[in-house]
């Protein structure tokens, strides 16, 4: 099966992650998504970041009876800051029977030179883009790189959390029952 890797801190997981993740599932050649809830992204700092097993379960909620998405915590069980190389070579070694690509933003992906192993992974995996606002997608980069026409979408999780902080709606925001989870939970506040 060739399942795509949409990695993210998921703090917390919106509307826009699930669109894209969709889209991605049903408008490529990617059977299934994965969103790999990062517990510490060497990019971001870890302060403000919610517990990630409620980040997790947030996300669980968000897709739960989508067949095509899947949550996974596959990086709480390897060594923190996640890199995706590593948790690309983990998982060729679990589940060998599958074939691994990256879903990720036009944003993400100027900064794809700067990561860890970037030349083996630019080498040996596929990149499935999606348009972020203000960032093209970088074609010249010796990677294979899949441009998706994907709905763009300028919903932000910081953005999120300053609403849950000043006590506005979230509503639409995010699926509704994230927004019952996190108003139940006090998360964010």
């Amino acid at each position: 099966m060739k399942i795509g890797l949409y990695f993210g801190s998921f703090n917390p997981i919106h509307t826009g992650h699930c669109i894209i993740a969709n889209h991605m599932a049903t408008n490529t050649d990617l059977q299934q998504v994965w969103l790999v809830v990062s517990p510490q992204n060497p990019f971001k700092p870890s302060a403000g970041l919610l517990n990630e097993y409620h980040r997790l379960h947030l996300v669980q909620k968000a897709i739960d009876g989508v067949e095509c998405l899947k949550a996974s915590d596959i990086e709480f069980h390897l060594p923190r800051p996640s890199y995706t190389i590593d948790t690309l070579t983990y998982l060729a070694e679990k589940f060998p029977q599958h074939q691994f690509a990256v879903v990720m933003g036009s944003d993400g992906l100027q900064n794809l030179h700067k990561w860890k192993n970037a030349s083996t992974l630019m080498a040996e995996v596929e990149f499935y883009v999606y348009p972020r606002p203000g960032f093209s997608v970088n074609t010249d980069l010796p990677a294979r790189i899949h441009h998706v026409q994907a709905p763009m979408l300028d919903i932000s999780a910081t953005a999120i959390r300053q609403q849950i902080k000043s006590r506005k709606d979230i509503r639409f925001l995010v699926p509704e029952p994230v927004r019952e989870e996190i108003e139940k939970n006090g998360y964010y506040r």
